[in-house]
């Protein structure tokens, strides 16, 4: 039997580590059922909500090419977490005569599609949830509810339990100036290319260390 690996990881709790510890699994479950592994496929801190990710789309391709008969993962959820998205894949998979393993739920059928799909849904919805909660309790108490904006810098600080503090910031003096700079030029009606032009024409670097833009300016 031709087999092909795949692993996903995408917490910030885990590490590439975690995508060769799979493989690794995944390798010994192979070896015991006497497979040939002909390919492994993976994606490395990325979502499972979307099967828009370049491994798990490379696997579906050479799949329907022919080139292994089963895909064995550690668990459905690393395959995808969205109902429809493993649903579709289940079957494309099928029609293409390739079975789904994996080493939690053994040969995925239709009833674990079904079941392990609603309880992913369940788990997507409960952690959008708990991260709007998360970003909302953040802003009403004065910190950050976003990436990291221009002016400001990140403050690293750590509760009682050692966990990290979100959304702290300090204003950063010398990109504070440029800031100012800017709402005071436009405030005397300079257009934003003009105002970047020559922010890049001074040598000051602007947001992520790239050039000044139109864009820029207004906050994009």
């Amino acid at each position: 039997m031709k087999v092909a690996l795949y692993a996903r990881y995408s917490s910030d709790n885990q590490r590439d580590a975690s995508i060769e510890d799979q493989l690794r699994l995944c390798r010994e479950y192979a070896a015991r059922q006497d497979w040939n592994v002909v390919d492994s496929y993976s994606d490395r801190a990325v979502s499972g909500a979307s099967l828009l990710r370049p491994g798990i789309q490379e696997l579906m391709q050479d799949a329907q090419r022919g080139k292994f008969s089963i895909i064995l993962a550690e668990a459905m959820d690393r395959l995808s977490r969205d109902q429809e998205d493993i649903a579709g894949l289940f079957k494309r998979m099928k029609f293409a005569g390739v079975r789904i393993i994996t080493l939690s739920e053994g040969d995925v059928t239709q009833l674990h599609v079904g079941l392990k799909g609603t309880m992913n849904a369940l788990f997507l919805q409960d952690l959008a949830d708990k991260t709007r909660r998360g970003i909302r309790g953040r802003v009403e108490a004065g910190k950050s509810g976003g990436g990291l904006c221009y002016g400001y810098d990140v403050v690293r600080k750590f509760d009682a339990a050692g966990e990290a503090v979100r959304g702290e910031r300090s204003i950063n003096i010398s990109e504070a100036a440029i800031v100012r700079r800017i709402f005071r030029e436009y405030a005397d009606g300079k257009a934003p290319r003009a105002i970047a032009l020559d922010l890049n024409a001074e040598g000051i670097v602007g947001p992520l260390g790239g050039a000044w833009g139109p864009s820029t300016i207004h906050g994009n």
